[in-house]
């Protein structure tokens, strides 16, 4: 009796610690899985008459919160230069990731945003083209504000913001020494980029937030609106000029931050 009892005791034992080993795995792969679907990275596209720096307020920001923050310097030479800058960036990251396109920058995202590891999409003051579409089928579809200081493209081919215009069309909410520095530091922008038709829109298959900035003067808010409300994105309004970027970093790291833990609530 006492033989057959503990054979049987001898039998429950393993049966259950296998039991419990399969349930700890269990809770570990689940865990795993949600930490893996945590979005921590943010990658950020400049647009054109910009460069990196402008996005200093926000990387130090978000940087604070743990994020994990790519900034790339576009060359501006053409969409699809830029697209593979994008590429770059977002290939050597260890997971997913937020990508954010500035004014010039919202088209670059639009095309490169269908990337793997592009968990979500958010655009600042920016274009969103549809295929077939370019940056420059949205900006013409209004007339320019007076303010407004794009040039016409040099014998090169390249495009430059006038110096005249470049404070009160492009950054009017920050100090005329801060916009000098910008003015001084925008990079050659190729005029074909602007004419390029995207042959993907990635905001058709990936969640958007759209900020409006409502004192813009280089991308007329109605534009962005419409492009926001078209492609069904969740739209933002700030107050702030076409730099609002740089003027404005905490409201417009919220809104990233609120993409990030969308998309990583949504995963779990």
């Amino acid at each position: 009796m006492k033989t057959q009892l503990k054979c049987k005791v001898e039998q429950v034992i393993p049966a259950f610690a296998l039991t419990f080993l399969l349930l700890a795995l269990f809770f570990m792969l689940n865990n795993l899985n949600a930490q893996t679907m945590k979005v921590k990275n943010v990658v950020l596209v400049h647009g054109a008459f910009a460069d990196g720096s402008g996005w200093k307020g926000i990387y130090e920001i978000l940087s604070k919160k743990g994020y994990n923050v790519t900034i790339v310097q576009n060359p501006l030479s053409s969409l699809e230069d830029d697209v593979a800058a994008t590429y770059l960036a977002l290939d050597k990251l260890d997971g997913p990731a937020i990508l954010a396109g500035h004014s010039w920058g919202g088209a670059v995202i639009s095309q490169a945003g269908n990337h793997p590891k592009v968990a979500a999409l958010v655009y600042i003051a920016a274009f969103q083209p549809d295929a077939g579409e370019s940056a420059f089928t949205w900006f013409s579809s209004m007339p320019p504000v007076a303010e407004a200081g794009i040039l016409p493209p040099d014998e090169k081919g390249f495009v430059y913001y006038s110096k005249e215009k470049y404070h009160q069309g492009f950054s009017a909410d920050l100090s005329k020494s801060e916009s000098d520095f910008m003015f001084a530091s925008q990079g050659a922008f190729g005029a074909k980029a602007f004419v390029t038709p995207l042959t993907q829109a990635a905001w058709k298959n990936k969640p958007s937030y759209g900020i409006v900035a409502t004192e813009d003067k280089s991308i007329r808010p109605e534009i962005e609106e419409k492009m926001y409300v078209r492609s069904n994105t969740k739209i933002f309004k700030i107050k702030g000029s076409h730099a609002v970027y740089i003027s404005q970093p905490s409201a417009v790291a919220k809104v990233i931050i609120e993409a990030a833990e969308n998309v990583s609530n949504t995963h779990r």
